[in-house]
């Protein structure tokens, strides 16, 4: 098991393992979802098709990632 510390704020960091296999970058939108007394986290909105190219993994660079961040 993975865990981390809640700050006074309200605030954690997603630990590296954790970042690595869901391959959250810095901008990245992630969801939760409760279930029961936990928690499930997952990368991106559960908006399925509406995330702009989200099925276009040639869009994935750091120079998309900027370019369209702001659409």
């Amino acid at each position: 098991m993975i865990t981390g510390k809640l700050t006074a704020k309200g605030r954690t960091t997603i630990p590296l393992p954790v970042r690595q296999a869901l391959r959250l970058r810095e901008g990245d939108e992630i969801s939760y979802s409760i279930e029961g007394n936990g928690v499930t986290l997952r990368k991106g909105p559960d908006t399925g098709a509406k995330a702009p190219f989200g099925t276009f993994n040639e869009w994935d660079s750091d120079a998309d990632r900027t370019a369209y961040r702001d659409l």
